[in-house]
């Protein structure tokens, strides 16, 4: 099934989280708690194939307000893909991204609205998140965790945007066997790439690797 998040096409499985679709494709939303449904930074905007995820959760139904609701927003780390199909969002972040860009005069009218949807809300989020407590919900120490993660997380998703490039580029990168790298030696090429290049010395030629590497970084989002 296909996950279109901020225009970027992601592959997605059954049962996957909206946010860890995103993140494992690198894709911009927020999540300074690391998913665990308590800091409301991970709203997305269902655009298109609302009916292949899973229905609003009384959590959700707890911290979002109607008006969301009604525009079609979700919060990534609760809304999971449940059936085969094309599911199409957009981040709240990149949302004001996109804002920031293009019509920077329309930002403190959204944030106007933002910050008062979530204050009538307020109060049964604190409700919900006081019960997650009481019943043993939260583990501290694993969110404590996901919440350092997460900044890390947007430190380097900020540096992706200042520069446009990112530590997760050496993960396109496979060092081939010894053999490869001498044929890739002689044509000046360091290593292979995910995708079309990640084969073997017998099917790989440094000709092919060549020809293929800018299509495979632009394929994989990664600076030449």
């Amino acid at each position: 099934m296909t996950t279109i998040i901020n225009n970027r096409t992601c592959e997605a499985a059954t049962g996957e989280r909206l946010i860890d679709i995103a993140r494992q494709n690198h894709s911009h939303i927020g999540y300074f708690c690391g998913g665990n449904g308590i800091c409301q930074t991970c709203y997305v905007q269902v655009l298109e194939g609302a009916e292949f995820l899973s229905p609003l959760s009384d959590t959700e139904k707890a911290m979002l307000s109607d008006r969301l609701i009604e525009e079609g927003t979700r919060m990534a780390c609760l809304a999971t893909v449940e059936k085969p199909g094309t599911v199409k969002i957009l981040t709240a972040v990149e949302e004001v991204k996109q804002m920031f860009e293009t019509a920077p005069y329309e930002l403190p009218a959204y944030s106007a609205k933002m910050g008062w949807e979530s204050l009538v809300k307020m109060p049964e989020t604190i409700a919900l998140q006081i019960q997650r407590t009481v019943t043993g919900h939260f583990d501290i120490l694993q969110i404590l965790s996901d919440v350092v993660k997460g900044i890390g997380d947007a430190v380097e998703l900020a540096m992706v945007a200042l520069f446009g490039t990112n530590s997760h580029d050496e993960a396109h990168l496979t060092q081939p066997d010894s053999t490869t790298r001498k044929r890739l030696a002689q044509e000046g090429i360091g290593s292979l790439l995910d995708g079309c290049c990640r084969k073997g010395a017998a099917d790989v030629g440094p000709k092919t690797a060549k020809d293929h590497e800018p299509a495979c970084r632009k394929e994989n989002g990664i600076a030449a």
